[in-house]
C-alpha cells in the first residue's frame, strides 16, 4: 500500500481496510483449506479400497465423513465471502483511479477480466464441494431413516399397513392418512456467524455509498446556491 501513499488518507483507507479484510480472511480460508484436504486423503486411504463394503462399513464411512461434509460446507461460505471481499476491494480500486496518484497503479479493464474470472472459479468451486456435500445429505438421510438398510415405518414418509387399517379408513389410499406428519427438520447449512459476515460487508457498502451520496447532494444545493 506504500504505493497509495501519494493518494489522501480519506480516499485510500476504504480500499486499504477492504483489502486487510480480505487478507485476513484468505489466510483463515488457507488453514481450513489446508485440513480438509488432508482429512479427505486420510478418508479416502481409509475406506476407497475393496472389496465391495457391507451396510456396516458404509455405515462407517459415512460417520467418518459427517465432519468433512460440515468442514465443506464451511468453505463453501469462506469462498463465497471471499469473492465478495475481492470484488469489494476491486470496485473501491476502481473509485481510487480517479485520483492521479493512484490512476497509474490501477487497470479498470485488468480489474474487471480478474474478477469476472474469480467469479467464474468460484462458482467452479463451489459446485464441487456442494455436490459432495448434497450426496452425503442423501446417503445420511437413508441410513437415518433405515438404519437397518430395511423397510420400516417412518413418520412422514412410509409406513406399511394391513388391509384391516385401510379398511378402518373407509379404503382411502392417501398416503396422509396413515403416513402422519414429519418431524421438523434443522436446517445445517444454516451459518449464523457466516451470515453476519456477509451483512457486514453489505452493510460496509451501503454506508459508504450513503456518505458519498450525501457528499453529493451537499454539492448541488452549493452549486444552486441552496
Amino acid at each position: 500500500m506504500a504505493d497509495l501513499d501519494g493518494v489522501p488518507v480519506e480516499k485510500r483507507q476504504p480500499f486499504t481496510d477492504a483489502m486487510a479484510e480480505w487478507t485476513d480472511a484468505t489466510k483463515a480460508y488457507l488453514t481450513d483449506r489446508a485440513a480438509l484436504v488432508a482429512g479427505l486423503a486420510a478418508y479416502l486411504k481409509k475406506f476407497a479400497v475393496p472389496p465391495a463394503p457391507t451396510f456396516d462399513l458404509q455405515r462407517a464411512a459415512r460417520q467418518a465423513f459427517d465432519p468433512l461434509a460440515a468442514a465443506e460446507r464451511g468453505l463453501v461460505k469462506q469462498i463465497d465471502l471471499l469473492y465478495k471481499l475481492a470484488a469489494r476491494a476491486a470496485q473501491l480500486a476502481q473509485e481510487l483511479v480517479t485520483d492521479e496518484a493512484a490512476a497509474e497503479f490501477f487497470d479498470r479493464r485488468a480489474t474487471s477480466k480478474l474478477v469476472k474470472q474469480l467469479d467464474e472459479e468460484r462458482k467452479a468451486a463451489v459446485e464441487q464441494l456442494k455436490a459432495a456435500t448434497y450426496l452425503h445429505r442423501q446417503i445420511a438421510w437413508l441410513q437415518d431413516r433405515f438404519p437397518k438398510a430395511e423397510m420400516q415405518d417412518v413418520p412422514g414418509l412410509c409406513k406399511v399397513v394391513s388391509r384391516a387399517e385401510i379398511e378402518a379408513a373407509d379404503w382411502s389410499l392417501t398416503p396422509g392418512r396413515y403416513v402422519g406428519v414429519a418431524p421438523a427438520e434443522v436446517d445445517e447449512d444454516f451459518d449464523f456467524e457466516q451470515t453476519l459476515r456477509d451483512i457486514h460487508v453489505e452493510l460496509a457498502d451501503l454506508n459508504r455509498e450513503a456518505v458519498e451520496l450525501a457528499a453529493k447532494i451537499q454539492e448541488n444545493f452549493e452549486e444552486l446556491g441552496v
